[in-house]
């Protein structure tokens, strides 16, 4: 088993638990989990850390993400999605383009935006989806969040199918983005698919079905973080998790920074400590070999 991630094509049907379920059978190992939930009707991708891998996934989750959706206006869902029941009908008429365009603009940059009750947000110690199941409705405090691009051409302007392209940060629900934008052009709107086209560095490109999935080397999934190549004895002391000067590992700012060995594989993450000192934030494999402990 080696560690690293897998970039999964997942399909529709499965939870993200179950996928990652599966990965355990099919990477021999309990150590695995993923960076981002995707709901059972999504597809796209479910970027999988695996072995030690999976310490690595803290610095995944806070990525941006890209989306393809296709937004259905005039129809409104119980879960916002084409797996809910129709809550409400509006007679919207074929949507003129520059209307809908100088609508999503509306939807740019920092917005808030209050999560849907099908999701798996806490709210006093229980899941939104869970009260949702019970038929509860609770006030859901609205969360910022950040959208970058929100394009939406027709697919069938007569019937109100519209696809969208978005790109946003981390903890965006484009299911809520599309009911939002349905109401603020005097309706309402559901999301009939949806699939998730990148996750930070990984994209659909890399993607593969999960029985087809490689493990792809750590140091891809941290390429936007600094990273610097240490020396052997330098080496040493990260894999032993040493506090060290910002000298001696070769960096400077604010960090976090990921340390390779001379291979380029990943050793640790090291971050500042005491302002003028540096530590491990974690430590992801054993350095090469010495005799000694360097610092014993």
């Amino acid at each position: 088993m080696t560690d690293g991630f897998a970039v999964v094509d997942k399909q529709a049907g499965p939870t993200s638990h179950d996928v990652v379920a599966r990965a355990r059978k099919r990477f021999g190992t309990r150590k695995v989990g993923h960076a981002g939930t995707l709901d059972p009707d999504a597809t796209g991708v479910l970027v999988l850390g695996v072995g030690r891998a999976t310490r690595l996934l803290q610095f995944l989750t806070g990525l941006d993400k890209s989306y393809e959706t296709e937004i259905q206006f005039g129809v409104e869902t119980s879960t916002l999605d084409a797996a809910g029941e129709v809550t409400a009908t509006h007679e919207m008429g074929p949507l003129d383009v520059e209307v809908v365009r100088a609508a999503t603009a509306g939807f740019l940059g920092d917005i808030q935006q209050i999560p849907p009750m099908v999701s798996a947000i806490k709210v006093d110690g229980r899941r939104l989806h869970e009260l949702a199941r019970e038929g509860k409705e609770v006030d859901r405090p609205p969360r910022q969040v950040h959208v970058d691009r929100f394009d939406l051409e027709p697919v069938d302007a007569e019937s109100g199918r519209w696809r969208a392209s978005i790109e946003c940060s981390s903890g965006t629900y484009i299911r809520s983005l599309a009911a939002d934008l349905g109401t603020a052009l005097g309706g309402g709107a559901h999301v009939r698919t949806l699939r998730r086209r990148s996750v930070g560095p990984f994209t659909l490109d890399q993607a593969a079905p999960l029985d087809e999935a490689v493990i792809r080397p750590p140091a891809e999934g941290l390429s936007h973080l600094s990273q610097v190549r240490v020396a052997d004895d330098v080496a040493v002391s990260v894999g032993y998790g040493r506090v060290l000067r910002p000298e001696e590992l070769g960096v400077d700012g604010e960090g976090p920074w990921v340390v390779l060995d001379g291979g380029g594989a990943v050793l640790a993450v090291y971050g500042p400590h005491k302002d003028t000192l540096v530590k491990p934030v974690m430590v992801l494999a054993t350095a090469p070999s010495a005799e000694t402990d360097p610092g014993s």
